[in-house]
């Protein structure tokens, strides 16, 4: 063996040699390998979230919602995504799991018809709501009966609302301030007053993020 090449052998031995899963070290030692650490991303769980994953179906859509068009939209999608789930593959009710996110002005729309009758006046004002029968402000939950997009009706079928809270505080104060009440209290109020189905989330946005590592497929309305 040339002397170029014997040097060019003893340096790779020295460095050690993999075989068949064990690495043959300086000395002629054999060493067991070590397996290749997993990088795939693994989302942190919380209990706050596990509803999300107590919901029957095999196939998950959330929508994100914030404004009047934007959950109007939502609530006609998800009736669509259950009646072609249907029609073009012989699905139930129970094979999607579809939750409505309502933050920012939609959050409104989580509260029932007692809270909207109440506080007409500042709802119907922060919203822009209007009655479509009378284009006057509204003075019901515009969006909670109505047809098969109604919330109420979605309801039924099993769509889930995730009303924010950090939005419901917010209107919260602004209500008690029109009313001459303390936010506290209406807060308590709006929060024991939410449409069928709904969860109190921490935050809209929350939500829509912590759904989606939960294999929720991401619609946003606008």
């Amino acid at each position: 063996m040339a002397h170029d090449d014997r040097r060019s052998f003893l340096t790779k031995l020295g460095a050690g040699v993999t075989v068949a899963g064990t690495t043959l070290a300086a000395g002629g030692s054999l060493a067991q390998a070590q397996p290749a650490r997993s990088t795939a991303f693994q989302p942190t769980r919380h209990p706050q979230d596990d509803w999300l994953d107590a919901l029957p179906g095999g196939h998950r859509f959330v929508f994100d919602t914030t404004t009047l068009p934007g959950i109007e939209n939502a609530l006609l999608y998800a009736n669509n995504f259950y009646v072609a789930s249907q029609s073009g593959y012989s699905l139930g009710n129970a094979d999607a799991a579809v939750v409505i996110v309502v933050r920012h002005i939609s959050t409104a729309f989580g509260f029932n018809d007692a809270m909207w009758k109440k506080y007409s006046e500042p709802l119907a004002k922060l919203t822009g709501a209007v009655d479509r029968k009378t284009q006057q402000p509204a003075a019901a939950n515009i969006y909670l009966t109505g047809g098969d997009t109604a919330m109420a009706s979605l309801a039924g079928r099993g769509v889930q609302f995730a009303v924010c809270q950090m939005a419901t505080r917010r209107f919260a104060g602004q209500i008690a301030q029109a009313s001459g009440g303390t936010a506290d209290a209406v807060y308590t109020e709006l929060t024991s007053n939410l449409v069928p189905n709904s969860h109190m989330v921490a935050a809209g946005i929350l939500a829509v993020n912590r759904a989606q590592e939960r294999g929720y497929t991401l619609a946003i309305t606008l």
